[in-house]
């Protein structure tokens, strides 16, 4: 599997897409074991209306998926089985043993699998991020750690944005040109000192 994230993470792109494709970012086929296998930006918190696009996807990447566990704190309904494709995909979940920010997939056949629920509310910048870090194959952050630092970086950035609002404001970009170089503090001559003569 190769990193894929199947829209750009746009808010005109995302108002255009269709939503009946995932939001998805995978990481790299063949590498060593990770945390996180990736990470899922779903629309909504319905899983019932999310899951069949995600599954359709990662069937054939990971084989069938037959089972899925969340964490309930993060999803307002928890159904029992969700109809996928012509089958039932079992959901199940729990509180206190799951990251509340993890979707736990689960094949017969292949395997299991952790993902980034990246909350649906998420900006497209802060997502971007959130699905790099966690498809990154050596990565050795949870979820949640994936979502706190996040969080930081963002409450840090719009601080300094609003310093900077402020600063424009007082006129900090009217004095001084970027483009006019370097300031040179103004030297005013004087006449040399000349001794007088007593």
């Amino acid at each position: 599997m190769t990193a894929t994230i199947s829209q750009p993470l746009t808010a005109e792109a995302d108002d255009r897409s269709s939503s009946s494709s995932p939001r998805l970012s995978l990481a790299p086929a063949g590498c060593a074991p990770a945390l996180l296998d990736g990470a899922w930006w779903p629309r909504s918190r319905d899983l019932a209306a999310e899951l069949p696009s995600l599954t359709a996807v990662l069937d054939p990447l990971w084989g069938r998926i037959t089972r899925l566990t969340v964490n309930p704190t993060q999803w307002p309904v928890v159904p029992r089985k969700v109809p996928v494709a012509g089958r039932v995909v079992k959901v199940g979940w729990f509180r206190s043993e799951q990251d509340p920010h993890e979707l736990l997939l689960l094949s017969y056949r292949v395997g299991r699998w952790n993902l980034l629920v990246i909350p649906p509310q998420t900006t497209p910048d802060s997502a971007t991020r959130l699905m790099a870090a966690a498809s990154d194959p050596l990565g050795t952050s949870t979820a949640s750690r994936l979502m706190e630092d996040e969080a930081r970086s963002r409450t840090a950035y719009e601080a300094d944005r609003t310093e900077e609002a402020v600063w424009d404001s007082e006129g900090g970009h009217e004095a001084r040109d970027p483009a006019a170089g370097p300031r040179i503090p103004a030297v005013t001559a004087s006449a040399p000192y000349q001794p007088t003569g007593r």
